[in-house]
């Protein structure tokens, strides 16, 4: 499948712009996201988030209402990019436009987005609600912030339990084929193979 690559905002956060059958699908929503869709022309059919921290739901408002998209995402994720306040809550000075969800998605072996089949995989634990979105048939991940080259998430943030995104990252995404390539939320591009085998954090052998 063919995929896009942007990085924007000042957490230098990523996110991917896929070309499915029906359309393009947007996965996060980092600053400056909305931009980079109009320089390439690209109006995108669908807006998949993997979780809802502050730096993958900057641009989510702009993008929806530039291009008119449904936003999915997964339960937990709703109040924190419906409600402008949500950050403020917990002691940061941070806020974003808000947005709805047009829909709810969880852990299921196989969900279509516009003729693409995705596994969802519930990895909470740097964040209540992270979704990992899994092509089989590409092998294909779009991991948000729970993996990453040669790291993990942070587990200190509001919400988050160091123990529960381990275990999840061991029994969940390491279950995947090792020549799987992980998109991570921040940094190159791996793969669950290496991260497996060398990770610091989770490395099984």
């Amino acid at each position: 499948m063919r995929y896009e690559t942007f990085c924007g905002g000042i957490f230098e956060t990523n996110c991917y712009l896929f070309e499915a059958p029906e359309g393009w699908i947007l996965f996060d929503a980092p600053q400056g996201a909305c931009e980079w869709l109009r320089s390439l022309n690209v109006a995108p059919g669908l807006l998949l988030l993997t979780h809802g921290h502050i730096d993958h739901v900057q641009d989510l408002a702009g993008i929806k209402r530039q291009f008119g998209c449904p936003i999915g995402c997964h339960p937990l994720t709703a109040p924190m990019i419906s409600d402008r306040e949500f950050f403020r809550s917990f002691g940061f000075e941070l806020e974003i436009e808000p947005a709805q969800p047009d829909f709810l998605i969880e852990e299921t072996p196989g969900r279509h987005f516009l003729g693409t089949e995705f596994q969802i995989l519930e990895v909470p634990g740097h964040c209540p609600g992270s979704l990992c979105f899994f092509s089989r048939n590409d092998k294909l991940l779009v991991g948000g912030d729970v993996l990453f080259a040669g790291s993990i998430g942070r587990g200190d943030l509001p919400g988050g339990d160091i123990d529960l995104l381990i275990a999840g990252i061991r029994n969940k995404l390491f279950l995947l084929q090792d020549a799987v390539t992980i998109l991570p939320g921040h940094g190159p591009p791996t793969n669950i193979g290496t991260e497996r085998r060398t990770n610091p954090f989770v490395a099984t052998g």
